[in-house]
C-alpha cells in the first residue's frame, strides 16, 4: 500500500541506512575530537572509542590484521618490470 502512494518500496532499508550514517558520522566526529590535539585522525582514535564494545573492537582488530596480511601478500606478488625484462 505504501508503494502505491509512491513511497519507498522498502522503507526499512532507508531507515537502516539513516541509522548507520548517523552512527558513523557521530563516531567520526568523536574521533576527530580525540585526535584534535594531533590535528590528525587515526585508526587508534576509532579503536579508543569502541574499546568498551568488545565485539566491535575484536572485529576491527581482525579486519585491520587481515588488511595488513593482504598488503603483504600483494607486495609479495608484485613483479618488478625490470626483473621481468632481464629474464627474457
Amino acid at each position: 500500500m505504501m508503494y502505491g502512494f509512491e513511497d519507498d518500496p522498502n522503507p526499512l532499508v532507508a531507515l537502516v541506512e539513516d541509522i548507520v550514517v548517523e552512527y558513523v558520522t557521530d563516531l567520526a566526529h568523536k574521533a576527530q575530537d580525540i585526535g584534535s590535539k594531533r590535528r590528525k585522525l587515526s585508526v587508534e582514535d576509532f579503536l579508543y572509542l569502541i574499546r568498551k564494545d568488545l565485539p566491535k573492537l575484536n572485529r576491527c582488530t581482525e579486519l585491520l590484521s587481515m588488511q595488513e596480511k593482504l598488503k603483504q601478500s600483494r607486495k609479495a606478488f608484485e613483479v618488478n618490470e625490470e626483473k621481468l625484462g632481464t629474464l627474457e
